[in-house]
């Protein structure tokens, strides 16, 4: 576990004027985003978009309308949230793989990755403008029950606004991620989702006591949902700090008149080394075709796909699971290298006992990782199928589980951890009773 957040932990924060400063800084751009989430598009009929949705919350706009904190729901100025700069960063990553040019501006250090980022900004851009002009459609041609139209005067005024309005939201949010990883605490766009999931957990709640007074779920049923959810969290928090660990051992070596080395340690290579990152991939592909195929409900090939890859259906959940293993695996062959691991254990005398250095110790580590990434893909994909199971089984009113769960764990601590590194390296005791951060 990481551990319990106790009285002295919170004191010592406000110790250290830098890391308040930081935390509140944090907490003025999560505020600034949540206000812009509720700023209306202009030219879309409120009423009839939330009766709408109130009939297509178990579909995949639900899902979508949960990644925006609501923003899709009141289709407001934010209402794309931060996913087309996820799409942006899919793409590009899977363009370094095939271009030598980004292949070779990825190992240029600070200065390729800076222009790495260049080009997901302006990527991002594009997506947002082709998304919000398929929203743009998609909504004149959406009416809500009653046949009320959505869209108050439809046209080409309306798509290019909405479009440009969208595209601006999400340049915005953008922005406020890279100022939140910058100058305050945690990583930005992953706050910005964090922000946007929990904002909905009070309507989850009092929907959940709504189904209870009108006996739609029962008391036993909702104690049980409680114990899973305890236990479910339990299960991410101590996968996602599980860890095998090689052993290594470092042989003596003599630099002027010092010995160096003859220590033991060991490389530890974590099960789920992608973290959050697959199901966010794998959310933003699979919802982006399902999206589209759902605003065209006139096309009976449309319909076909949309109800396909409704959410809880075999196909959907089928493709779900594959892009999240791809993932695991694309992801952790990006973020570790098994041969620059070996190359700098050999340069400082380290070795795998019984395994030789160099190329044996890098096929070694390739499937040791290899293995336990099957396990953390595996692991990944059975939470993020408990939704549907929850949903279509035993009628839980919300989305509990899945992505946003991993995500909303994984966030907190990962920020928790940060804020324990930043106390440690003051000399002050840190955040938790336990956990990762203490020694």
């Amino acid at each position: 576990m990481a551990g319990v957040v106790t009285g002295a932990g919170v004191g010592n924060i406000l110790k250290i004027p830098e890391l308040k400063r930081r935390i509140l800084i944090t907490f003025g751009f999560l505020l600034v985003y949540r206000i812009g989430v509720h700023i209306p598009t202009p030219g879309v009929n409120a009423e009839s978009l939330a009766e709408f949705f109130a009939r297509h919350q178990d579909t995949i706009f639900g899902i979508f309308d949960m990644f925006s904190g609501g923003a899709l729901e009141r289709m407001s100025v934010f209402a794309l949230g931060i996913m087309p700069y996820i799409s942006a960063s899919i793409i590009l990553q899977l363009l370094t793989v095939v271009i030598p040019h980004l292949e070779q501006l990825s190992k240029e250090g600070e200065q390729g990755r800076r222009q790495i980022t260049k080009y997901t900004r302006y990527g991002t851009v594009v997506l947002s403008f082709v998304q919000g002009f398929g929203i743009s459609i998609g909504l004149e041609k959406m009416t809500a029950p009653g046949a009320m139209p959505i869209v108050i005067e439809p046209g080409w005024s309306f798509r290019l606004m909405t479009a440009v309005t969208l595209t601006a939201g999400t340049a915005f949010i953008m922005w406020l991620g890279e100022q939140i990883s910058e100058r305050g605490i945690g990583n930005g766009i992953s706050l910005i989702i964090f922000a946007g999931i929990v904002a909905r957990m009070p309507q989850a709640i009092g929907n959940t006591f709504r189904m209870m007074s009108t006996g739609e779920m029962g008391i036993f049923v909702v104690i049980i949902l409680i114990v899973l959810m305890v236990g479910v969290i339990a299960f991410i928090n101590f996968m996602e700090q599980g860890q095998r660990r090689i052993p290594v051992q470092y042989a003596k070596r003599v630099v002027g008149r010092r010995m160096y080395g003859g220590q033991s340690t060991h490389l530890p290579l974590k099960i789920n080394t992608s973290g959050v990152i697959p199901p966010i991939f794998a959310s933003s592909l699979i919802m982006f075709p399902a999206t589209l195929a759902s605003f065209f409900q006139d096309v009976p090939m449309m319909q076909a796909v949309a109800s396909a890859m409704r959410p809880g259906s075999l196909v959907y959940e089928l493709i779900f699971i594959g892009f999240i293993v791809f993932f695991c695996y694309f992801y952790t062959a990006i973020t570790f290298n098994p041969a620059d691991v070996a190359e700098n254990m050999k340069k400082y005398g380290g070795y795998i006992p019984g395994i030789r250095p160099g190329k044996r110790t890098a096929d070694y580590i390739d499937k040791v990782l290899t293995r336990i990434t099957l396990g953390g893909a595996i692991y990944v994909s059975a939470v993020c199928v408990l939704p549907s199971i929850l949903m279509t089984k035993f009628n839980v009113p919300f989305y509990f589980g899945g992505t946003a769960l991993l995500i909303v764990v994984g966030v907190a601590m990962d920020t928790v951890n940060q804020i324990e590194s930043h106390l440690i390296t003051r000399n002050y005791e840190g955040f938790l009773t336990t956990g990762r951060g203490r020694k």
